[in-house]
């Protein structure tokens, strides 16, 4: 089916076409048309048109008033202050307009002209570590990003850029060599809990090995240049360590309901045969010099708090390799061999200088053209007391922990307000609602802000929540229940009906999904979608206590009530699903 047009795209060209007929001299002039709490939209755009051409506003839109075709879409359009056009929408044209949305099993939204290739950077664990606090935003908002951009039609790669590669891999190598059966594995065990009870010991013991006995140091230390030259033993007892982290890791993103799968893992190791030809290439180009026997890029704008360049440094003076040199060689391989068209990394704010210098330095060499690479920076998670969010004792909020209270916070929430529940019911719904409460905190935060984590908040059913979404969502599935007991009609569109304001109201809200989806994936905000999905909930909250669906007075306004409530619920499980969270049918 063809994309639908939303009314604000078919009121603009109205708008549009009217100035070009009043004033042609204005042809292509955007009338600046904008959601309005005087009529259902306003054209702003005759205030600047006049002062360019050096005329009268009010005059100016009295004339496109005059041209205007009104004709199945606008009821009425007149001029309002100094030369604004406040125009309402017919009936007919929002109820026509949305059945050909819920005729649509994309509910009318259009697919990319020139669909591209986006590589999308995000979550990046280290290998052998546990996963913290710090990594929820990134896993969250660029499985968000990813769902959006695969929904408008973008072929999108997914990179879990993990820490797999560096100096402890010899710590912890040469303690598997000499504690060969730390990684053992107890018949059936695979969790992700015991994968991280392992690497926990293995890590925790290799420290204090490493910490205490100088010579256990320097054989680690050999082990490390065993492991950058490729040898056998070291190597494969470097992908036990990974394999057992991809246990946890996989543990984790089940958990939160993310696509990243064991395909998307390509760490630093990744890139180690390339690092020598890179560092010779940008040498030999000049775009990389030594400096203090270090391979070095410097910036004539980035400076340190001494006045002194700050360089990024592409390979240290002991011939070791950085995060500089594995994200420049990442960059070649996803511009030259995944022929990406963008490149997305949704990396913590403070990570913002290291991407601004990487990016110029592969500008420099050739290797990323412009407008190509983009850093998206997010807050960060604080506490109830405002600061970076810890445990009372002041360590790093564990993530498996945070997720499992919010799922366990959830199951009093369901179980107080859907008793009849079986314990097996409560938990599947616990763990929708909990970790969608999790992941709509922080995708209904702007990307750049810092939010606090309140799980009291987050599983309320009141205010901007993802239950408040679940609950508006079930809330239709019940009534649709109770339609179809009591032989209601079938939901239909009845364009020829008269709408009430909040029917009017939802109508209009329902139509902007598409905008919506398309503005949050041209920005990269997810947060532009859940402001949107809470909006029609709460549009969906005054239509149901001001319109009596099933009780309506006419079989007509009944079919076509229940004509809403279903695209409301397809809308809104639409939108959640693009933003990873479930949609239960009872709540």
């Amino acid at each position: 089916m063809s994309p639908v047009p939303s009314i604000t795209e078919a009121v603009r060209q109205r708008i549009s076409d009217a100035l070009a007929a009043a004033l042609p001299e204005a042809a292509g002039a955007d009338p600046l048309l904008r959601r309005s709490d005087r009529a259902d939209l306003q054209a702003n755009g005759m205030l600047a048109l006049a002062k360019r051409l050096k005329g009268n506003p009010r005059e100016l839109a009295g004339r496109v008033v005059g041209e205007v075709a009104t004709e199945g879409l606008i009821a009425d359009v007149e001029v309002s202050g100094p030369g604004f056009l406040n125009i309402t929408v017919s009936d007919e044209a929002i109820v026509r307009t949305l059945a050909a949305r819920a005729a649509d099993e994309r509910l009318g939204v259009p697919v990319a002209e020139r669909p591209g290739t986006v590589v999308i950077d995000y979550s990046q664990p280290n290998v052998a570590k546990e996963m913290h606090v710090g990594h929820l935003r990134s896993t969250v908002i660029g499985d968000a990003l990813t769902r959006i951009l695969e929904f408008r039609g973008e072929k999108v790669i997914r990179r879990n850029h993990v820490g797999d590669w560096g100096t402890q891999f010899g710590m912890l190598t040469q303690y598997l060599i000499e504690h060969p059966h730390e990684l053992d594995h107890q018949d059936g065990e695979e969790s992700g809990g015991a994968a991280m009870s392992r690497l926990n010991r293995l890590y925790r013991d290799s420290r204090a090995v490493f910490d205490s006995d100088p010579e256990f140091k320097e054989r680690a230390r050999r082990r490390v240049v065993e492991l950058q030259a490729g040898g056998p033993e070291t190597l494969a007892l470097w992908q036990r360590i990974v394999d057992e982290s991809k246990i946890y890791f996989n543990a984790i993103y089940a958990r939160l309901d993310v696509l990243l799968t064991d395909d998307d893992l390509v760490g630093e190791s990744a890139y180690n045969d390339d690092l020598e030809a890179l560092s010779r290439e940008l040498e030999e180009s000049g775009v990389a010099v030594r400096s203090d026997g270090a391979l070095c890029v410097f910036f004539d704008d980035i400076k340190g708090p001494d006045d002194r360049p700050v360089p990024l440094i592409v390979r240290k003076a002991d011939g070791g390799f950085g995060y500089a040199a594995t994200d420049l060689a990442a960059i070649r391989n996803r511009v030259g061999s995944l022929h990406a068209d963008t490149l997305l990394y949704v990396v913590d704010a403070r990570q913002a200088l290291h991407f601004r210098m990487v990016f110029e330095t592969a500008r420099r060499a050739g290797w990323l053209p412009d407008g190509v690479a983009h850093h998206l920076p997010f807050g960060t998670v604080l506490g109830k007391d405002g600061k970076p969010f810890k445990t009372r004792s002041g360590e790093t909020v564990r993530l498996m922990d945070l997720l499992d209270e919010a799922v366990e916070r959830a199951a009093e929430v369901v179980a107080s307000k859907a008793p009849d529940l079986s314990p097996a019911e409560v938990a599947e719904r616990a763990t929708e609602v909990g970790i969608g409460a999790v992941k709509y905190a922080d995708l209904s935060t702007s990307r750049s802000r810092d939010y606090v984590f309140d799980l009291d908040r987050m599983v309320s059913l009141n205010g901007d929540t993802s239950v408040y979404l679940q609950y508006a969502f079930a809330r239709i599935q019940s009534i649709l229940r109770r339609g179809a007991e009591r032989g209601a009609p079938a939901a239909a569109a009845h364009p020829e009906l008269s709408l009430a304001p909040a029917e009017r109201a939802l109508g209009l809200q329902l139509d902007a999904f598409g905008e919506t989806v398309d503005a949050a994936a041209e920005s990269y905000e997810p947060h532009k979608l859940a402001a949107y999905l809470y909006g029609l909930a709460s549009q969906f909250t005054t239509f149901y206590d001001q319109c009596p669906v099933l009780a309506a007075p006419e079989q007509a306004i009944v079919a076509n009530r229940l004509f809403l409530c279903e695209l409301t619920a397809r809308t809104l499980r639409e939108g959640m699903g693009l933003l990873g969270i479930h949609t239960p049918e009872r709540l």
